[in-house]
């Protein structure tokens, strides 16, 4: 459990995307959404941001951090989950793939919580062990989820189960969501539960069945913070699953220290 001042904010680490700058210095950038930031300094949280490094950085990171945020971003690379590329797929990045699994696979082995979002959502299926549908618009049943809008506002709804944290977090089994997205988790894995689904059956939440709180959605409830208040949800959940987790490291710190301290 993270070690930290009980004023804090909890500090978690939002991934990245890699990026070629096509203007100014040849170099390559680190980026990702202002609004992920924003939403999570608004919810109570510290955020900072990771460039992709070499998997063995991953654990180290972790070491520092309370929480994890996956971000959204490129497709994940279909070797990944055994299978051939789709010729719809779109840009993978290999790279990014290994260090967010390894950041996935330290924050859960520490206990962390984690959050996806998007990309987020089918990296950590695939991380687990289920596949994905590399190109929905394949698929000859699937409503629109890539919306035309790029604003952000609500697209269409996702229906969640009654007994879900995630019903309970945005008091309602019926949320509206936006959509960005041409991937979507397929089989999901074992030790994942589906709780949240479109009306043509596609996933759009994952919930850990065991271990530290983690939490998936397949759209963007960043891009609607500021402006809808009503999805905020899954950002409050996140965070208030950061002070529960605080809570519980509190009691081991102080509880350790008693059982193992000799008489004078």
């Amino acid at each position: 459990m993270s070690a930290m001042v009980s004023h804090a904010r909890p500090l978690v680490l939002v991934t990245t995307a890699s990026r070629d700058r096509d203007q100014g210095l040849r170099r390559q950038d680190a980026v990702t959404g202002r609004n992920y930031s924003q939403a999570l300094r608004a919810e109570g949280a510290l955020p900072v941001m990771a460039a992709n490094l070499d998997v063995e950085a991953a654990s180290e990171l972790i070491e520092r951090v309370d929480g994890l945020l996956l971000s959204g971003g490129a497709d994940v690379a279909p070797e990944r989950f055994a299978q051939a590329p789709h010729p719809g797929l779109g840009v993978v990045d290999e790279e990014r793939d290994a260090f967010e699994i390894a950041l996935y696979r330290a924050a859960r082995a520490r206990g962390l919580p984690v959050f996806g979002i998007c990309r987020g959502i089918q990296l950590v299926n695939v991380a687990e062990g289920g596949t994905l549908h590399q190109h929905l618009p394949a698929l000859a049943h699937a409503i629109q989820h890539d919306q035309r809008s790029i604003d952000g506002r609500p697209h269409h709804a996702v229906t969640l189960d009654g007994d879900s944290k995630s019903a309970r977090a945005a008091g309602s089994t019926t949320v509206m969501t936006n959509s960005f997205h041409h991937q979507a988790v397929d089989t999901v894995a074992p030790s994942l539960r589906a709780t949240g689904r479109t009306t043509d059956g596609i996933v759009e939440v994952l919930e850990g069945t065991s271990g530290a709180w983690l939490l998936c959605v397949e759209w963007h409830p960043e891009m609607m913070y500021a402006t809808h208040p009503e999805s905020r949800w899954p950002f409050r959940a996140f965070v208030e699953a950061l002070g529960d987790a605080r809570a519980e490291a509190d009691q081991i710190a102080a509880v350790v220290p008693a059982r193992t301290a000799q008489p004078a």
